[in-house]
């Protein structure tokens, strides 16, 4: 069964730390209808959804879910969070004919043709391309992740990927080594390890090891020495920048978006004037025979907040266009 464009629909956000909720019609989230829940105060998805609806007094006839967390047939586990979500529970909550769950990138990836350029910072200019290229979405939060995203007539199609997990490699000795101290640490080093909030940490923790000196700081400590003239805390940003400008890049040279290349996630955002420096960029381009050819990819950072809320209500909107 389809919802109308025009009827009422609730759409959420679940991160590792938050869960936002909005009220939706035609494909756009309603002004002012936004909410945030804290995952540790709630118990599950069901209780953020009934207590929601009952301050909105809202009888939605859909409902999307974007979870940051790997979906299947409409079931899906949180990474970061210990929360199972699926269709069935989320439609005995909500009330609606209508239910669809994503994976966040999926969310994001569906966002994307609905944001305007005050949405979007960009850090490298690309080349124009065609409304229908390919385009690739990043998020950089509590976790990673990554999904293409592709137009096919008036249908979007973004697969599922769960890309934050790869193998961690390393293109130098200090990334090399840096590697092999995550590995010491973790059972199979991956990308997430070190491109996340998290991972940030832990490459300032590698680089005081490497040093001999220094104490364990958090993210954000970590960008108060920083701005202080730290210079371990100034090496930390920039092998951060470089790791994650080689990982999109290798996605890059997978997906081909000539579309453009769009960096979400709060880290993200963190990061961005140091992202818009030459170590990104450097590594994102350093393909050997083909750093030319990465220059044709544009990559903006997303700095809308609530993207992946309004990638659920465009996701209700075009199925129902669609009669799905």
């Amino acid at each position: 069964m389809s919802v109308s464009a025009s009827e009422l629909a609730v759409v959420a956000d679940i991160g590792g730390t938050n869960t936002r909720v909005a009220l939706a019609e035609g494909g756009r989230v309603r002004d002012g209808s936004i909410r945030r829940y804290r995952n540790a105060e709630v118990a599950d998805l069901t209780e953020v959804l009934t207590h929601y609806l009952g301050q909105a007094e809202a009888r939605p006839a859909a409902a999307c879910v974007a979870m940051a967390g790997p979906v299947r047939d409409g079931i899906g586990k949180l990474t970061n969070l210990d929360w199972a979500i699926d269709k069935a529970s989320v439609g005995a909550a909500t009330g609606a004919a209508t239910v669809a769950v994503l994976n966040d990138l999926q969310a994001q990836g569906h966002a994307l043709d609905a944001l305007g350029p005050d949405k979007l910072t960009p850090i490298m200019p690309g080349q124009a391309a065609s409304r229908l290229a390919a385009k690739l979405v990043v998020g950089v939060g509590t976790g990673l992740n990554a999904a293409p995203v592709y137009r096919l007539g008036a249908q979007t199609l973004v697969p599922p990927s769960e890309t934050g997990h790869v193998t961690l490699r390393g293109t130098n000795d200090e990334e090399l080594r840096l590697r092999d101290w995550v590995a010491r640490k973790h059972e199979m080093p991956g990308f997430e390890d070190v491109l996340s909030g998290r991972g940030f940490e832990r490459i300032y923790a590698f680089l005081c090891e490497e040093d001999g000196a220094g104490e364990l700081l958090s993210a954000n400590e970590i960008m108060a020495a920083l701005e202080a003239g730290e210079s371990r805390a100034e090496r930390a940003v920039r092998l951060f920048c470089r790791l994650l400008g080689a990982y999109v890049g290798d996605l890059s040279l997978i997906t081909l978006p000539f579309g453009g290349v769009y960096l979400c996630g709060g880290v993200t955002q963190h990061f961005a004037r140091h992202l818009a420096g030459p170590d990104f960029a450097g590594a994102f381009c350093d393909k050997g025979r083909f750093s030319e050819f990465m220059r044709q990819f544009p990559v903006h950072i997303v700095t809308d907040d609530y993207a992946a809320l309004t990638g659920c209500a465009c996701h209700l909107a075009e199925i129902s266009k669609l009669g799905h």
